[in-house]
């Protein structure tokens, strides 16, 4: 199973046939997946759920639908445990960008988390979930598939917001301070985060 965001809601992709009325499935092979898509951002409707018998090959069958858009980022954490965040479009977020030619997905990750924050020093401690979601570019649907790695650093410099990425704050927050980040960030985000952590 796979949670696919649009906007804030997300589709799930699953190998399980749906029984319950309330949920509205979809065969992911079969549907008009714009309509799909159109009908998932309705804050006010049903769940929808997109139904393919081989759980292996969900994700390959949404990327013949959807143009995937390939991303790598960072949850990133500093020697006082600290946890970066930058501020863009009116929501926390973490940082991370798109792949560029010949780059593998750790590489990107760590460009886009410099670029974005100023950030250096970073070394890769672990990798997290993968995330999913959809959006419009020049009309069309694409899929964003962003890979998410855990993060340290001992950068203590200053800390530069990428002003052509719409970046306007860039910053260390405690544990506490992140929760409540949180509250103003994206589904999908929230998804880095254990349990525990809320």
């Amino acid at each position: 199973m796979y949670k696919v965001f649009v906007n804030d809601r997300a589709m799930i992709l699953t190998n399980v046939k749906e029984n319950s009325e309330e949920v509205k499935q979809y065969k992911l092979k079969k549907c008009d997946i714009a309509e799909v898509i159109k009908e998932a951002s309705d804050l006010n409707g049903p769940p929808i759920s997109l139904y393919h018998k081989n759980e292996e090959k969900l994700i390959s069958k949404l990327k013949k639908k959807i143009t995937p858009v390939y991303a790598g980022g960072g949850l990133v954490k500093n020697a006082k445990g600290e946890i970066l965040f930058i501020f863009r479009n009116q929501k926390w977020d973490l940082p991370k960008g798109k792949t560029e030619k010949g780059e593998d997905i750790e590489t990107t990750a760590i460009r886009e988390v410099e670029e974005e924050t100023g950030v250096l020093g970073l070394e890769i401690t672990n990798t997290l979930p993968i995330t999913y979601h959809v959006f419009r570019r020049n009309g069309a649907f694409k899929l964003k598939i962003t890979h998410w790695f855990e993060m340290k650093t001992s950068h203590d410099a200053e800390l530069i917001p990428q002003l052509e990425e719409d970046i306007t704050k860039v910053e260390w927050k405690t544990l506490g301070d992140a929760k409540e980040a949180l509250k103003n960030s994206y589904a999908n985000i929230r998804l880095l985060f254990s349990e525990e952590f809320f």
